[in-house]
């Protein structure tokens, strides 16, 4: 067998054949499938690795460039904003033109603003070239997921889906721990280089190993052909809105932490880069465990919208736990033991949050996803940087914002899902 047979690249004969199973994907084979795990995988993890990935050198960042941590923090802020109007943008116009142009042409413009950031002068050039990082880093993260939806309904959905949330509530988590490695051998502009390089290495498996998934004849299905049909159908669906908003106070809450914790951890609790890293891949476990346990249980008897229910619960309890720990001078342990449930909850969260929102949005899924990732992180980078206005002498400020997040998703599953009226998952 030649060296190019054994590749598992998937060409347009395989979609083809595969076009007359119930959903696409159900004919690919497994490592066809495998694939497109990795391939998707590494596009989800863009968008977090390119928020987080040089929150260790945040202290760093702010001596030499001689500014506050509040504008520190805002260009995290900047690049939060940027991904979320990037999906807005990037996930409509993928369900208009097919999925491959758009994820190549955003991917592009990251790489060239990877570039220049890692030549900013100051803060505000700075600040500036993240929010194109993040507008370019969108169309990882939309695409994936609409792909996914275009190959897979029903539980196989949410076994397509669990992988991508296992990336993309990980990567937050264990970027930080990547980036204070980096920082032992380059200094925080090497880390925007790294970036790059793994944006072109991202556009290069996108070209060689994936199809497009969303074929002409698809693109134009009656009352949801425009943008306006398509966003007509998302905001008709309580249940959508509803998980959208759930999905984007679990994000609120946990880059509170992200946005925080650097300060919290290595100015409050002393920590060094690498303390601060092993913290991080800590708490990854929280992440890896919750995103497994939910979509088996998922792919069993137990519906997306019931996990929901208790991890929102759980949630507003560990939120408030720290606060009052904290508060009564429980130090780091006070902090860190209800924060690492708070995170295990957000693992359980990530896949239930993808499941409902798009398991009846298949003629739409690039929309439905762009509007579900934009409404994460926008809300997120637009309630978590409260903390730094609040000051990070303490976990309190942090925990406040998670609380208010938790209070929010709650209100949104019973006034919106309304879980007892959701249809269940087809086979």
């Amino acid at each position: 067998m030649s060296s190019t047979a054994s590749i598992p690249i998937i060409r347009p004969d395989d979609y083809e054949r595969s076009a007359r199973a119930a959903h696409p994907g159900d004919r690919l084979t497994s490592r066809q499938r495998l694939v497109y795990v990795l391939v998707l995988g590494a596009l989800t993890a863009l968008g977090p690795f390119t928020i987080d990935l040089y929150l260790p050198a945040f202290p760093v960042l702010q001596s030499e460039l001689g500014v506050s941590a509040s504008a520190v923090q805002l260009t995290l802020t900047g690049t939060m904003v940027g991904f979320g109007l990037g999906q807005l943008i990037v996930g409509p116009w993928s369900d208009k033109v097919g999925r491959r142009l758009p994820l190549i042409l955003a991917t592009a413009l990251h790489i060239a603003a990877s570039v220049a950031a890692a030549f900013a002068p100051d803060i505000v050039w700075l600040s500036v070239f993240r929010l194109l990082q993040g507008f370019g880093a969108a169309a990882g993260g939309v695409v994936a997921m609409a792909m996914v939806r275009d190959l897979f309904g029903g539980k196989p959905l949410v076994r397509m889906l669990s992988r991508l949330a296992l990336v993309n509530g990980l990567a937050p988590v264990l970027a930080p721990v990547i980036g204070s490695q980096l920082l032992q051998v380059m200094d925080w502009r090497g880390i925007f280089v790294v970036l790059a390089i793994y944006g072109a290495v991202v556009v290069a498996a996108v070209a060689f190993f994936i199809i497009e998934t969303l074929p002409p004849e698809r693109r134009h299905v009656a009352g949801h052909s425009t943008l306006r049909d398509r966003y007509a159908a998302l905001f008709r669906d309580r249940v959508y809105l509803g998980a959208a908003i759930i999905g984007g106070m679990t994000f609120t809450g946990l880059f509170g932490y992200l946005s925080t914790s650097s300060f919290l951890f290595q100015d409050i609790y002393a920590f060094n880069a690498q303390e601060y890293g092993l913290l991080f891949a800590v708490n990854s476990v929280g992440v890896i465990v919750g995103v497994q346990v939910s979509s088996r249980l998922m792919r069993g008897p137990v519906q997306p919208q019931w996990i929901l229910a208790i991890t929102t619960v759980v949630h507003l309890a560990m939120a408030a736990t720290i606060m009052v720990l904290d508060s009564s001078g429980a130090g780091f342990w006070g902090t860190a033991i209800p924060l690492w449930f708070y995170i295990l909850a957000c693992g359980f969260s990530f896949p239930a949050v993808q499941v409902l929102a798009l398991a009846h949005h298949g003629a739409e899924a690039g929309t439905a996803a762009s509007l579900l990732g934009a409404l994460n992180f926008g809300l997120a980078g637009v309630i978590s940087p409260l903390i730094g206005l609040m000051g990070v002498g303490s976990a309190v400020p942090m925990a406040f914002v998670m609380v208010l997040a938790a209070i929010v998703a709650i209100a949104a599953l019973w006034g919106l899902v309304r879980p007892k009226t959701v249809p269940p998952l087809s086979d």
